[in-house]
């Protein structure tokens, strides 16, 4: 958990998202809802960024018979919470809640707020608060973490968030800055500020917002969201040529 804190956000995001959809499918999976017994964080592992269950051995189909609400009391460390019991007999949405509450505990509350783009915190906060108090089910948790992607991959989250540019910026087409790196929290290289951004207009906002940014490179990476990786720079002194990248100097005065 140390070690995904120091990830980027928008990779800890794609860890909540991959889970939130894995809950959606065992929620509603042929042979029903399937709720895991063990649900902590060593029974996962992470495949190309995305959260994969690898330990089924305590997995149960079967939804915990009732006679009143008394017999449905989901019992964690923190807190207990008690359903409903259906006219069936059944504890309604007992395996999809426990999957959920742990999915709250162990990843959500860590993963999901911590150096988000600042635009998005109302959602994701509502995101974590609904899962923690189990206001939410699995269908709309996920419908609001498709949202926050949406949101994130189509810019939209900016709108409200990026300000007009306070210096201008010369471009240097097929260069780059090898060295004259800062570092900066989180990034994607540890020895460098390595950040991915929605387009050029973002980039200029996050060197104008770092004291020590001079310049930024635009490399032709890509995120998995499809976002440009950029590296920001403290100066310019020593300009390569690189046909991969393109250099952005800020304008002198």
């Amino acid at each position: 958990m140390i070690q995904l804190l120091q990830t980027s956000w928008e990779d800890r995001f794609r860890i909540c998202l991959s889970l939130g959809r894995l809950l959606h499918h065992l929620a509603h999976s042929p042979l029903g809802s399937v709720t895991l017994l063990d649900f902590r964080p060593r029974q996962f592992v992470l495949v190309d960024g995305e959260l994969k269950v690898t330990d089924l051995d305590d997995a149960r189909v079967e939804e915990t018979p009732c006679a009143s609400s008394a017999n449905c009391v989901l019992e964690f460390p923190a807190r207990n919470f008690t359903l409903p019991c259906s006219a069936q007999g059944w504890c309604e949405g007992m395996n999809e809640k426990r999957n959920l509450y742990n999915a709250y505990r162990f990843f959500f509350t860590y993963l999901l707020p911590h150096s988000a783009p600042p635009s998005l915190r109302p959602l994701l906060d509502s995101i974590v608060n609904a899962t923690g108090e189990l206001t939410w089910g699995v269908d709309e948790t996920l419908a609001q973490l498709e949202k926050v992607l949406h949101l994130y991959r189509s810019g939209q989250y900016l709108q409200n968030s990026t300000a007009d540019s306070r210096a201008e910026y010369q471009r240097l087409p097929d260069s780059t800055i090898p060295q004259e790196d800062y570092r900066c929290w989180p990034s994607y290289h540890h020895g460098s500020c390595l950040l991915s951004v929605f387009n050029l207009a973002e980039a200029v906002d996050v060197c104008e917002s770092h004291a020590q940014c001079r310049a930024f490179v635009v490399t032709n990476q890509t995120t998995w969201t499809g976002r440009q990786l950029v590296f920001f720079k403290t100066g310019w002194s020593h300009v390569v040529p690189d046909r991969n990248k393109t250099t952005y100097v800020k304008a002198s005065g």
